[in-house]
């Protein structure tokens, strides 16, 4: 009986998780002129949700499991791709910051700290 009121605790606390996702991710898209997403497993950590807005803006969240990440994309209605590549890549959009981070990584540009 324990086992059971554990296994509901921890399923009410997902949803509640998956729902708060779902929430960041329908603002993300309403700001964005729409969006689209991947799911990529982080290890340990969990899966991170990379979302990129219609307008080329993006961004990314982190969920606790894959599981969590996938109910959080199907309540939001976002379209999710199995791999970031293609179109879907093509689609996002960087500016100086992005290339001066990259290139300074690098090429010993500005640190990242």
């Amino acid at each position: 009986m324990a086992d059971t009121q554990v296994d509901e605790k921890q399923a009410a606390k997902a949803e509640r998780h998956a729902a708060r996702l779902a929430r960041q991710i329908g603002s993300f898209a309403k700001e964005h002129g729409g969006a689209e997403g991947q799911i990529a497993y982080i290890g340990q950590k969990g899966a991170r949700i990379v979302l990129v807005g219609e307008d080329g803006g993006w961004g990314d969240l982190v969920a606790p499991t894959r599981a969590v990440a996938l109910s959080a994309v199907e309540k939001s209605g976002i379209t999710v791709h199995e791999d970031f590549d293609g179109e879907f890549a093509a689609k996002v959009k960087t500016g100086p910051y992005e290339w001066s981070r990259m290139a300074g990584i690098q090429l010993g540009g500005p640190k990242n700290s």
